[in-house]
């Protein structure tokens, strides 16, 4: 099973700079002459009137994270470079594109966050350090100006942009760094059959004592119906990593139906300590990183501010 790290893409930060202007009303000064028999009298001047100062206009917000914004702005930026991208990939989406753009956008913003909290700080000299890398990577400091361009970045817009990106990586990193490189593993041989009734011929068979193995090869002449070994969390089957857990070695499990068929699981040895196979690992290192975010999800002020 081969997982792509696709998460730090495309995401900017508007800087939007409002500017009030200190308008001050006309004030009139008037002086009043009172005549009274043998006396005049002036009267003061009115008192001035100082107008209130003006309110700055507030900035729209898509959604505030710990007390963060994410602009509409930004937002609308972003999604436009993500539809813009689509045909590009070649993605089918399901889902609604603006979920996932500003999802996206609160995922980056809290792992951000996550990694000021745990002392990582993106300070001038390693965000050069990172643009000077982008620069030799897509062959020099026009090159990175033409890609900022064409995605409609300013470079103000693309210099946070990167800085949240780096801080989102780093603490990416640490996330997936600590899955370990062992795991309680089962190692499983399967029958794998589209049909329930000739699933349930083949169970019989092994009650009245047939070789597993030999079925297994019968029907999987190339593997043998081998799947290796197989920590918690790598199968998208629950149903078939209960089954697997739950078995002792050489003892198989009844007819098991899921979407893709009718399984029959055979565990072959068990070991609560081995080496991850570099695409389980990988796997699982995806898992804990939806797990974190998932937790400080919950565990964060967020509040959705679109429309």
């Amino acid at each position: 099973m081969n997982i792509r790290w696709t998460y730090v893409i495309f995401i900017g930060i508007s800087i939007i700079t409002l500017s009030a202007c200190n308008r001050r009303s006309p004030v009139t000064s008037a002086t009043f002459t009172v005549a009274a028999t043998n006396e005049s009298a002036v009267t003061s001047p009115a008192p001035t009137q100082t107008p209130d100062p003006p309110t700055a206009t507030p900035i729209p917000l898509a959604a505030i994270i710990n007390g963060e914004g994410i602009t509409m702005d930004e937002f609308s930026e972003e999604l436009t470079r993500f539809q813009a991208a689509i045909p590009i990939t070649g993605t089918n989406l399901a889902s609604d594109p603006s979920a996932i753009v500003l999802d996206e956008l609160i995922n980056q913003t809290l792992l951000a966050q996550s990694a000021v909290q745990n002392g990582f700080i993106v300070d001038e000299t390693m965000l050069q350090s990172k643009i000077d890398s982008l620069e030799t990577q897509l062959g020099g400091s026009q090159a990175l100006e033409n890609w900022i361009l064409t995605h409609d970045y300013s470079s103000e817009e693309f210099e946070h942009a990167l800085k949240r990106a780096i801080g989102a990586a780093w603490m990416r990193d640490q996330i997936i760094a600590a899955v370990p490189d062992t795991a309680d593993q089962v190692h499983l041989r399967q029958i794998l059959l589209p049909r329930k009734g000739q699933a349930d011929e083949v169970y019989a068979s092994l009650q009245t004592g047939a070789s597993f193995t030999e079925l297994a090869t019968l029907y999987d002449p190339t593997t043998g119906g081998d799947l290796g070994w197989i920590p918690r969390g790598y199968l998208d089957e629950l149903a078939i990593e209960e089954a697997a857990f739950a078995l002792q070695p050489e003892q198989y499990s009844s007819v098991i139906e899921t979407e893709i068929g009718y399984h029959i699981l055979y565990l072959v040895e068990k070991d609560e300590n081995h080496s991850l196979q570099p695409d389980a690992r990988e796997v699982l290192q995806v898992n804990a990183l939806q797990e974190w975010i998932g937790e400080h999800r919950n565990q964060s002020e967020i509040q959705i501010l679109l429309p």
